[in-house]
């Protein structure tokens, strides 16, 4: 027999926010990463390692000005949403992105881990290391006390500025890949 335990509805308030917060950052990460830079703000640059098939090489968010960009920040390497996501972007690259859209999948794995993974599911993007997780950071996508970016999304017009973001971009969603090949759409077209 279950015995139902009574308890005051302001105990279990109280009680809620001391599970959810006791996660201590990493070393060098900060305690709660700035907010997400809004639509229509200059998008924070960057330079990093990035990983294509071929090897490793560097990769600038200002020396792809005048192009339409996605920025799509992933948890991991080979997990099972990311897989998804990136065969996904892979599979149906001319349909979501077309001409003219340069694509950078971002997490916080080695470029060793980007060059293997590149190499061993063909991906016609450049995958960037983050090490440390300050372009995370930069954008609001760090998760909170863990070494992962969460999977966020941002479209940045030819000018540089953010045209569309989504913060919490459904791996398995086909809403969201819709409203990603529109975001898309639309600042190629501006």
């Amino acid at each position: 027999m279950f015995r139902i335990m009574k308890f005051p509805v302001v105990a279990m308030l109280m009680a809620a926010p001391l599970c959810l917060q006791a996660q201590t950052p990493m070393a060098g990460m900060p305690m709660a990463p700035p907010a997400a830079p809004e639509v229509g703000a200059m998008a924070p640059d960057f330079t990093a390692q990035g990983a294509d098939s071929t090897g490793a090489h560097t990769v600038s968010l200002s020396a792809l000005r005048g192009q339409v960009v996605v920025l799509a920040f992933y948890p991991a390497d080979r997990s099972s949403g990311c897989t998804h996501e990136l065969t996904k972007f892979r599979d149906e690259y001319s349909r979501i992105f077309g001409a003219g859209v340069t694509v950078l999948p971002i997490s916080l794995d080695s470029v060793e881990s980007h060059v293997s993974w590149a190499h061993d599911a063909h991906f016609p993007f450049t995958l960037v290391s983050d090490n440390g997780g300050k372009i995370a950071s930069q954008y609001g996508s760090l998760m909170t006390g863990r070494p992962y970016a969460s999977r966020t999304v941002f479209v940045v017009g030819k000018d540089g500025r953010i045209v569309s973001r989504d913060l919490r971009f459904g791996a398995l969603d086909q809403h969201a890949y819709d409203a990603l090949t529109e975001a898309v759409a639309k600042a190629k077209s501006e």
